[in-house]
């Protein structure tokens, strides 16, 4: 009879994985990447939006609650981009590991210095973020933060792994300061460009660009004739360097005033994914900084 205990203890012992992955839901592709790169092995990652999506038009979908009712943790950008649905998504799930407050409710934007951040704002003023400017994913600096956020987060999570992350994270920063040699070394200083919507105030201030004009008036608001006319008489005096957009940024409006005055237009990945060769964040920023350049 013990024999056959000790048959069954050894076959269950060698047939049960040594750990179960902690089931990670991303809100954004950035985030899902850099999950990843801190996980590895020990994660699976369930990504909520697409990589050439309008992260602030996006609305919950059942496939999303459903991957939220399964979640270990949620990990989401913050500073209200996902206000749209993230709110349902946590209400709906009942699952109580990824309420706000709780180890498994992982808010990106704790770990970084926002810019942008606002007193009273009122709907006059457009798509404004009174907590900051959200697209904090361009910033090196911030990411690195957001990286070594995750990695206590997942090591606080899942303790008989936390050297595991932290050590991943430690080589995600190794190769950030390497990859900064290179991008430290494109001429961007100095040049100055327009911007159809607010999405690259932490790129122009860790390169040094400046942001000299923006088609949208108002935050998320199409922009008046009157407004549009009067930004290509100023682009005609004063000659930027380019006009910045996504694909999913009034794109076309941009085509159009870059037709008018001649001045380039220069199509950047909103996300990770967005454009051929954006696998991971350092290609990402890789082909946002040669696209400038």
């Amino acid at each position: 009879m013990r024999k056959i205990f000790i048959t069954v203890f050894l076959s269950l012992t060698l047939t049960t994985p040594a750990f179960a992955e902690l089931k990670v839901v991303a809100t954004l592709p950035w985030i899902s990447s850099l999950a990843k790169e801190i996980g590895k092995d020990k994660v699976s990652v369930t990504t909520l939006i697409k990589p050439n999506q309008d992260p602030h038009v996006v609305e919950a979908k059942p496939s999303m609650i459903l991957a939220g009712r399964k979640a270990d943790i949620i990990i989401y950008n913050g500073l209200d981009l996902e206000i749209g649905y993230l709110p349902l998504i946590l209400e709906s799930s009942k699952n109580p590991k990824i309420v706000p407050g709780k180890p498994g409710n992982c808010d990106c934007s704790h770990f970084v210095k926002a810019i942008e951040k606002l007193g009273a704002v009122d709907r006059s003023m457009g798509d404004v973020h009174p907590l900051g400017n959200p697209h904090y994913h361009y910033s090196p600096a911030n990411i690195l933060r957001v990286a070594e956020g995750m990695s206590n987060t997942l090591a606080g999570l899942d303790r008989a792994n936390a050297e595991y992350y932290r050590a991943n994270f430690r080589s995600f920063a190794e190769r950030l300061k390497e990859r900064q040699k290179k991008w430290s070394a494109i001429p961007l200083k100095g040049k100055k460009f327009v911007a159809y919507h607010k999405l690259f105030e932490y790129l122009a201030g860790e390169f040094g660009f400046q942001l000299v004009g923006y088609v949208e008036a108002k935050p998320g608001i199409p922009p008046s004739a009157g407004h549009v006319e009067a930004l290509i008489e100023s682009m005609k005096a004063n000659k930027p360097d380019g006009i910045v957009t996504t694909s999913f940024y009034g794109r076309k409006e941009s085509e159009s005033i870059s037709a008018k005055t001649g001045v380039r237009l220069i199509i950047l990945p909103g996300d990770i994914g967005g454009m051929k060769g954006t696998d991971d964040w350092f290609s990402f920023m890789d082909t946002v900084l040669a696209s400038l350049k």
